[in-house]
């Protein structure tokens, strides 16, 4: 027995230690973790791309819920593509491009639970009487959960920033 630390007190120390260690240790993600949660914004944007709102909610779960940038929100994949696919017969809405993500952030808050936050820029979007919109710099906050050993979006905020004058 140390005279310093006695031995229940070095037993209160192990327990702290481990106690401040245990969440670094069970949120560890692997490579694995975010490669399958960033290949979700593949098919986002390839859904996008093509006009095909079943790609695009490939990764939603059943009880997802999505707000877009003009406030629109939804609960349900289900609703969702039926959504996107409304979304996706507007002409006006489909002109244009997407480029490709400026930034994709991931952050895992627990073992199965983690954050992406993304950006990237619409060229050439018009509003329904045809004229094109300036630049749209549209920002996407996906929070992700694991479900039966994958990673589904269950909520979608969807922003758009503009300009600084």
């Amino acid at each position: 027995m140390s005279l310093l630390f006695p031995r229940n007190t070095r037993h209160v120390f192990l327990l702290l230690a481990v106690a401040v260690m245990l969440p670094h240790i069970v949120c560890a993600q692997t490579a694995a973790d975010s490669v399958a949660i960033l290949r979700t914004l593949d098919s986002w944007n390839q859904g996008w791309e093509e006009a095909d709102a079943e790609r695009a909610v490939q990764a939603y779960a059943d009880d997802t819920d999505w707000t877009n940038a003009f406030g629109d929100r939804v609960v349900g994949r289900d609703s969702l593509q039926k959504t996107l696919a409304f979304i996706f017969s507007l002409d006006f809405v489909m002109a244009g491009d997407s480029g490709e993500n400026e930034f994709t952030d991931l952050t895992f808050l627990t073992s199965d639970v983690a954050l992406l936050r993304s950006k990237l820029v619409r060229v050439g979007q018009q509003v329904r009487s045809g004229e094109t919109m300036p630049d749209r710099h549209v920002h996407h906050l996906r929070v992700y959960e694991r479900r039966k050993g994958e990673w589904q979006i269950v909520s979608h905020l969807i922003s758009q920033a503009h300009e600084k004058r």
